[in-house]
């Protein structure tokens, strides 16, 4: 999911990197002005970012339910989805890598064989609230994995036949530079302490995210907000996100359609001011009210019309 084709890898090398030196973002957007407004939180409290970024609700009225209410929602069937798709692309990669580093370059046939033959169980507090989805979910996640069992294979066998004498810890690099569920902390700019993007490659400058969903507009706000806050963290520029949307075809074949876009000033001030907002909507305990439309698989569709009554 999160390798570049050779064609994708040329358009961000020759045409979405030069553009991104001519690109003016004002220095007050980037996240190393954590401290200075308008980056500076005004609230003292933390906001995981998905609450930030997410607007199913246009109104914010999930984000008031949980944090203001304390309701915690229901689990349906696309969150569950999304948790263990999520999970399966953390495991492959994990489990790939740690075969390179035990197994040895030598067995490369057999890390291709391990990594072929396992795969990756739903957890059981998930199973019982899946109904009649589980089997489309099982047949879903036995996509993904032999998807990228055989991705995984191809670039191993691409750094091995460029570099015959690469010893374990170069070839992982090489072959999978995805740094999964990177561990960022977001308290500078307002927002939780144990931030997880999907995925970040160093040798591709950019944050990745996937959705299990159709395009939205406000997904760009996850990339957003993972690039401000690596900004706060390392203070260097990173201005290029890409979203990738799978999609499962009955024959087994997964498409990929990828999103990639620039995170510019209109993006940013759109992220500032979706936190404000939600974090005076918090801390001063507003409530927004419903929005003219529900989305329609929200997980507080049920506790949202009994507030309202």
């Amino acid at each position: 999911m999160y390798f570049l084709s050779s064609e994708e890898r040329q358009f961000l090398l020759k045409g979405l990197l030069p553009k991104t030196r001519e690109m003016n973002v004002v220095d007050e957007l980037r996240g190393w002005n954590w401290n200075r407004p308008p980056l500076a939180p005004v609230y003292d409290l933390k906001l995981p970012l998905y609450e930030i970024a997410g607007k199913y609700c246009p109104a914010g009225k999930d984000v008031y339910l949980k944090r203001v209410m304390g309701m915690s929602g229901n689990l349906n069937f696309l969150m569950i989805q999304g948790i263990v798709l999520h999970d399966v692309m953390v495991e492959i990669m994990t489990k790939a890598k740690k075969l390179i580093y035990t197994m040895g370059v030598s067995n490369y046939i057999s890390i291709f064989s391990e990594l072929s033959n396992n795969t990756y169980e739903i957890p059981g507090k998930y199973v019982k609230l899946l109904d009649n989805n589980l089997e489309l979910l099982q047949k879903r996640v036995t996509f993904l994995w032999e998807f990228e069992a055989r991705n995984i294979t191809a670039r191993i066998q691409e750094v091995l036949s460029h570099q015959p004498y690469i010893g374990e810890d170069s070839l992982a690099y090489h072959a999978l530079p995805v740094i999964m569920e990177q561990k960022l902390d977001g308290s500078f700019l307002g927002m939780s302490h144990y931030l997880s993007s999907d995925a970040f490659i160093f040798s591709e400058p950019m944050i990745l995210d996937l959705k299990f969903d159709i395009k939205r507009d406000f997904h760009r706000l996850t990339t957003t907000g993972y690039a401000m806050v690596i900004e706060s963290l390392y203070e260097y520029p990173v201005n290029i996100g890409c979203l990738i949307y799978p999609q499962f075809n009955e024959d087994g074949r997964i498409t990929l359609k990828k999103d990639f876009h620039f995170i510019n000033e209109e993006l940013r001030q759109w992220f500032i001011e979706e936190r404000d907002e939600k974090m005076r909507m918090v801390f001063e305990e507003i409530d927004p009210g419903k929005p003219e439309k529900c989305y329609e698989n929200c997980q507080y569709l049920e506790e949202c019309n009994e507030a309202g009554k």
